[in-house]
């Protein structure tokens, strides 16, 4: 059951709805691909403002970051990218909240594969579209509108309570860790990624992982006076593949023995060569490997160094052509979420008093910027928010409602966590 103050918030949550499709619009606009996060961080400090609500920039500064085990290195600089955060009472008594969401997005290209383009966004029954409209924009929008919800209705927020809208979720987690370092923790963190209004009860490690190699050129009059790079490189992906069923098989321990495949390999980068004549000199991939909690990221990649030499020890290519292993991006280690810690009792109170039902729960195998609260000091957390489709794929969207419902819920949530007071 809801009291009379919340009700009037769970109004103020309708009435500002439209405010809130019409700001993941504008960021949506922004195609906030890696490196290219200005405008989005734009468009989200000019929302802050005005809502009345302190912004601040914090810088991911490598030089007091740089060797926390969390950190993770990367090739390109730091020098004008940060992140926003808005903190309400930061010296007020009570506990603490935070609400946090990134607003980097994946590439869309190729652009011509969607329905229509995916940097302008478009509605169609019920469902938003657009790059990041779901993942995790969307959700963004609603964090912040659900702390402008009750300030609208008429009270204020009296506890200590912190936005942080941060980049870089999808490769490093350097920009909460940034937000961290700082100080901008918590008793309890709030993260509306899009998978849906149920319990986050656990992600998994992700590792990132470049391999590269310099073969022969020639002409290709005579193949075999070189050596191709492109080839020796796809001669690796086998011992990749075999370290992913190993993973799968021998570390499938409870919970994720609910999975049947849970640690997933993908090679999402391959480049190699210059001239469709010419025996390729030079190849480089990318790749992404899941693995479970309780293994370390040093562990994953002594792992994945041991299939690499493995190949180099069994292929006679190799004799004279060593690839060469780098590890730049992720290398976040998997937990599982408390789901006895008063926030989640607190949350599935709420999503019982918004639908009447029992919340379920949801067992990933990807990860969140929710580790970086996890394991830098240990602050407990869950996912909670919209419900998206196509997630880093073609025509991502995000079902409208289930953006009024995070609304709501984060809203009510604050409302029970925080000590809330009328305005005067």
């Amino acid at each position: 059951m809801t009291n009379t103050i919340e009700q009037k918030i769970l109004a103020s949550c309708d009435e500002i709805f439209p405010e809130v499709i019409e700001f993941t619009k504008e960021m949506v606009k922004q195609y906030s691909v890696l490196n290219k996060e200005q405008g989005v961080l734009d468009v989200v400090e000019r929302n802050l403002r005005h809502l009345n609500l302190p912004v601040i920039k914090v810088p991911i500064d490598v030089k007091k970051i740089g060797k926390h085990p969390l950190f993770a290195p990367v090739e390109w600089d730091y020098d004008k990218k940060y992140n926003l955060v808005s903190a309400l009472n930061p010296e007020a008594e009570g506990k603490t909240l935070v609400l946090n969401g990134h607003l980097d997005v994946v590439s869309a290209t190729h652009f011509d594969m969607w329905t229509q383009a995916p940097n302008i966004p478009w509605e169609k029954d019920g469902w938003l579209y657009g790059r990041g409209a779901g993942d995790m924009q969307s959700g963004v929008a609603a964090m912040i509108y659900a702390v402008h919800a009750i300030h609208h209705a008429g009270y204020r927020i009296n506890s200590p309570l912190t936005i942080q809208a941060v980049i870089e979720e999808e490769c490093t987690g350097n920009g909460a860790l940034a937000c961290l370092e700082q100080g901008y923790d918590g008793d309890f963190v709030l993260i509306p990624e899009p998978f849906g209004p149920q319990i986050y009860s656990g992600q998994l490690g992700v590792l990132w992982f470049k391999v590269i190699i310099r073969g022969r050129p020639a002409h290709v009059l005579d193949t075999t006076a070189g050596a191709n790079a492109i080839e020796m490189l796809q001669m690796l992906i086998p011992y990749l593949k075999a370290l992913e069923d190993e993973l799968n098989e021998n570390y499938r321990h409870a919970p994720y023995d609910q999975h049947e495949h849970p640690f997933n390999l993908n090679i999402g980068k391959f480049k190699g060569g210059n001239w469709a004549s010419s025996v390729p000199a030079h190849a480089e991939m990318e790749g992404r490997i899941g693995f479970p909690p309780g293994m370390t990221s040093n562990h994953i990649m002594q792992l994945v160094n041991d299939k690499i030499e493995l190949a180099v020890s069994e292929c006679i290519e190799f004799n004279q052509y060593k690839p060469i292993l780098r590890f730049h991006g992720f290398r976040s280690e998997g937990h599982l979420v408390d789901l006895q810690n008063p926030g989640i009792t607190l949350l599935s109170e709420c999503h019982r008093n918004l639908t009447q039902r029992e919340p379920e729960h949801y067992l990933s195998t990807c990860t969140t910027d929710l580790r970086a609260f996890h394991f830098y000091n240990k602050t407990a957390g869950t996912c909670y928010g919209p419900i998206a489709k196509n997630i880093h794929g073609i025509d991502e969207c995000v079902d409208i409602e289930s953006i009024r419902h995070t609304l709501k819920a984060y809203a009510l949530f604050i409302s029970r966590w925080c000590d809330i007071g009328k305005s005067q």
